[in-house]
């Protein structure tokens, strides 16, 4: 189960939804639910900006204390609403740092952290929000963090976690630890879609019967499970996307690939489909 449930609070349009995401999590397995809010500034800007001449600010003490307070005052709004959602255990807590840095250094001592879709467009972003939008989040988090991740797009309304799910499974280690992340979570769901796409060209990692053995050690851990084998022309991306539309899915799990180019991360081609048009809340691990 997920007892320390971490739920990023940043005033924007999209806070909605990931929180009601969060807070019905932290019911269902009653847990404990962290609202992070970070300020966007460390103590090492902070102090580069007093001690330096030419600061771009004309009173950094005041303007810190100013981004601490905005961020204190998102955060009682969260633990309102977390509370009216019927959240027993909430927490908040002020990060003075980057908003990627301050979630990365909390994911280590959290079991899932939840996370909104970006915009679309960069226009999208920043729409009457109260903190700067910081694109590119769940990706980061999910390919630098040590837990998984839960992507909530902005029209989640609420519907159950997971319902039905689909879980997209190639035989990778990413694969594999995004499934054992999202156990808590499978083994309450009505059914499982285990997909496996295009499994032939993976036969060396499927074996005789792609997906029975996965099936298998899912069924052990009492996840009601079906395999499903997806021979397309379309991407990996595509085909899980098409399946959670038709199945009716309330969850995707799926494992984050990225590699390394120039000591930065790029995300594969299914992630960043997945990550950008998803309908339903995704788990990612990495």
């Amino acid at each position: 189960m997920y007892k320390t449930i971490v739920v990023h609070i940043d005033g924007q349009p999209r806070q909605d939804s990931r929180v009601r995401a969060a807070a019905l999590l932290a019911g269902q397995h009653q847990a404990h639910l962290v609202g992070s809010a970070a300020t966007g500034i460390s103590w090492l800007d902070y102090a580069v900006l007093t001690g330096s001449m030419g600061a771009p600010a004309p009173d950094p003490d005041r303007d810190f204390r100013g981004l601490r307070e905005a961020a204190g005052a998102r955060l009682e709004a969260f633990r309102r609403a977390a509370q009216q959602l019927g959240v027993d255990a909430v927490e908040t807590r002020v990060i003075d740092d980057d908003a990627r840095y301050a979630l990365l250094l909390q994911s280590r001592y959290a079991d899932l952290v939840v996370l909104s879709q970006d915009p679309a467009t960069p226009a999208q972003a920043d729409d009457g929000g109260l903190a700067p939008h910081v694109r590119g989040l769940p990706e980061f988090l999910a390919l630098h963090g040590a837990r998984p991740v839960l992507v909530v797009p902005p029209s989640y309304g609420g519907l159950p976690i997971p319902g039905r799910a689909v879980v997209g499974w190639d035989g990778s280690l990413q694969a594999l630890r995004a499934i054992g992340a999202a156990l808590p979570l499978l083994r309450q769901a009505d059914s499982v879609e285990l997909a496996l796409v295009n499994p032939d060209e993976l036969s060396e990692l499927h074996g005789e019967q792609p997906g029975a053995d996965m099936a298998l050690y899912l069924a052990r851990q009492g996840v009601r499970v079906d395999v499903v084998l997806e021979r397309t022309v379309s991407t990996a991306g595509d085909a899980l996307l098409a399946l959670a539309r038709d199945c009716g899915a309330g969850l995707v799990v799926a494992g984050a690939y990225g590699h390394s180019r120039y000591r930065e991360w790029v995300l594969g081609g299914v992630t960043r489909a997945l990550l950008a048009r998803c309908p339903v809340p995704l788990l990612l691990a990495h």
